[in-house]
């Protein structure tokens, strides 16, 4: 009897138009549909968290933190803040997509999101050993626009911290190679500084854009700032090879006549650590 009333009430409702039924079809599709977008959520993520490692290991970014206290501004700055947020944001819509499967019925939510993110980040890590992390830099220096914001703390100048290669070495200020471009250090209120030569690679730490006062100096390997080293190798390929088309390269934070002056001084195919002192000693 039961049965048979259940059986009407469901009946007289799809008839009144108040349960609509859904052929298989349409069934297959939305289920396929939300398959789709939580595999590719999932990709997505897997993506995003290697180019944090990547972004990690190879840039300056986490170097700020040895110089305890005084590389904390320079590691805030140069932090990727879009790609962990973004990858916060996938993160979060693959354990809502993951609420909407027939899986999360069958299993508990918080035994199945912390699956999803361990799988994460294994294969993420996995990732590292290709040349994923390395193309998409590349495509960022070469102007991709998407790219470049994703990468933007690595191709900006910053006023916190800078690392490069001792291009000259003067009497209280070095001139060095970075992947924006030349830049003037100022090392007069260095504390402890050490033995520093052209060629080397260094990284500092100080405060100001157009005169960058250098608060602490470390010479550090090359190797330990790859992303860095290949973009002082890309912004000067041209500039090592005596390019002339290329000389000078971008000069950051110089004054209007020291760019004339070296401008000039490389016009008349000077040596261009000469140019660079004899311009320093004029201002």
């Amino acid at each position: 009897m039961q049965d048979e009333k259940l059986e009407n009430s469901i009946m007289g409702k799809i008839k009144s138009g108040q349960v609509k039924l859904k052929s298989k079809y349409i069934f297959w599709a939305e289920k396929l549909g939300l398959g789709t977008a939580f595999a590719l959520t999932v990709v997505l993520s897997i993506l995003f968290f290697n180019l944090i490692l990547f972004y990690l290991k190879e840039t300056d970014n986490l170097k700020y933190l040895s110089f305890g206290k005084f590389g904390i501004f320079a590691f805030l700055e140069s932090f990727p803040y879009l790609l962990v947020i973004v990858f916060t944001i996938l993160i979060v819509l693959a354990g809502y997509l993951l609420t909407r499967s027939d899986v999360s019925y069958k299993k508990p939510f918080g035994y199945l999101a912390i699956g999803m993110v361990v799988l994460i980040m294994i294969f993420g890590g996995v990732l590292t050993y290709t040349n994923l992390g390395q193309s998409v830099e590349k495509q960022a220096r070469m102007g991709n626009e998407s790219m470049k914001m994703l990468f933007k703390p690595l191709t900006d100048a910053r006023d916190n911290g800078v690392a490069g290669i001792v291009f000259e070495e003067g009497e209280g200020y070095l001139i060095l190679q970075t992947p924006q471009g030349l830049r003037k250090v100022e090392t007069g209120e260095v504390e402890g500084m050490p033995e520093i030569e052209k060629g080397q690679f260094i990284i500092s730490v100080g405060a100001g854009g157009e005169n960058f006062k250098a608060k602490k100096i470390k010479v550090m390997n090359k190797e330990d700032m790859p992303a860095v080293n290949r973009g002082i190798d890309f912004k000067f390929r041209g500039f090592n090879d005596k390019d002339p088309k290329s000389i000078p390269p971008d000069m950051l934070y110089f004054s209007e006549t020291e760019r004339e002056c070296i401008g000039q001084c490389f016009k008349q195919n000077n040596n261009g650590p000469d140019c660079f002192k004899e311009c320093h000693e004029q201002q």
